[in-house]
């Protein structure tokens, strides 16, 4: 094996990466893609920050990876047993010691800084322009707004919509199977206004659950006994969907989160029909969303 077999096999090692990851760039947002190996496209500026630090570090891996596959391959063709009878009676060298003490701890700080201003952007919330309280249950979602001029909606309790439930929304309003999805429409759905700092309080019932809405670079922990916080700000309005993600009992994997994100305008009628009648209001949200479908205007993700 000659040095160019070793580079070739490492470049094409890294276009297959840049190949594999490349497919799910085009992914729809709000909801995962079949065969979809990336994050889903931000729809929030968290979670542009953490695509962003993703790719970041997936850059330095590769190179790392591809800089230790091109020196195993320069060992095994330099030191091999035909071209070297004799070995090797170097013990050590202090060159090649402090280079790699110091690199790695370089790479460990290029990495940290990054990753610390992401972790204090999720963790320090703005002021909050709304609160939600998210509570989880064995196994359905109960949402309560905590404004003043929200309280009369009441708690929304959000179960997953089963297949004949599903079928016979996808006729009514004409949505297709991508924009009800299997597993991942719930009945009542989360409402919320557009670009608005959305304060998140989460807790639980009976077992811990977690909500998680990878779109928004939503995750938190909803723990039996105990308030955690999270936040989100949506740039667009759009529907996006997410999972509970902490392993709650035999239904875990039927416990969605839906939250659709609407014009302030909308959400300001949908606020005064839910507060009269929460069947009415949802019926008008599903058919502003199959109005938007009919449309064809895709909802533009988030660039850092």
């Amino acid at each position: 094996m000659t040095m160019r077999t070793v580079t070739c096999l490492g470049l094409a090692c890294a276009l297959l990466a840049l190949f594999t990851v490349a497919p799910a760039l085009a992914q729809e947002i709000g909801q995962p893609t079949p065969w979809g190996v990336s994050m889903q496209p931000a729809a929030s500026l968290i979670m542009a920050q953490i695509v962003w630090f993703e790719r970041y570090t997936l850059i330095i891996i590769t190179a790392i990876t591809i800089f230790v596959l091109v020196l195993i391959g320069i060992v095994i063709v330099r030191f091999r047993a035909k071209k070297n009878p004799v070995p090797s009676r170097t013990t050590h060298n202090t060159m090649i010691e402090v280079v790699w003490t110091i690199v790695p701890v370089l790479i460990l700080v290029a990495i940290a800084f990054p990753s610390f201003r992401l972790l204090y952007n999720q963790t320090t919330i703005p002021d909050p322009g709304m609160t939600v309280k998210m509570i989880g249950a064995q196994w359905y979602w109960n949402y309560e707004y905590q404004d003043e001029d929200l309280a009369d909606i009441g708690t929304i309790v959000s179960y997953l919509l089963d297949d004949e439930a599903r079928a016979e929304r996808m006729q009514k309003y004409g949505l297709t199977e991508t924009e009800v999805p299997r597993l991942l429409t719930v009945d009542y759905p989360l409402v919320v206004p557009e670009d608005v700092n959305i304060q998140i309080l989460t807790t639980a019932t009976d077992v811990n659950h977690a909500i998680a809405f990878p779109a928004l670079g939503v995750k938190a922990d909803s723990v039996v006994g105990r308030i955690n916080e999270s936040w989100f700000n949506a740039i667009s309005p759009g529907v996006f969907r997410g999972q509970c993600s902490q392993l709650c009992g035999r239904l875990h994997a039927y416990m969605p989160l839906e939250v659709h994100v609407l014009t302030q305008e909308r959400f300001d009628e949908w606020k005064e029909l839910a507060k009269e009648s929460l069947d009415t209001a949802t019926d008008q949200l599903l058919t502003w969303q199959a109005q938007d479908a009919a449309g064809g205007t895709p909802v533009a993700a988030v660039s850092n």
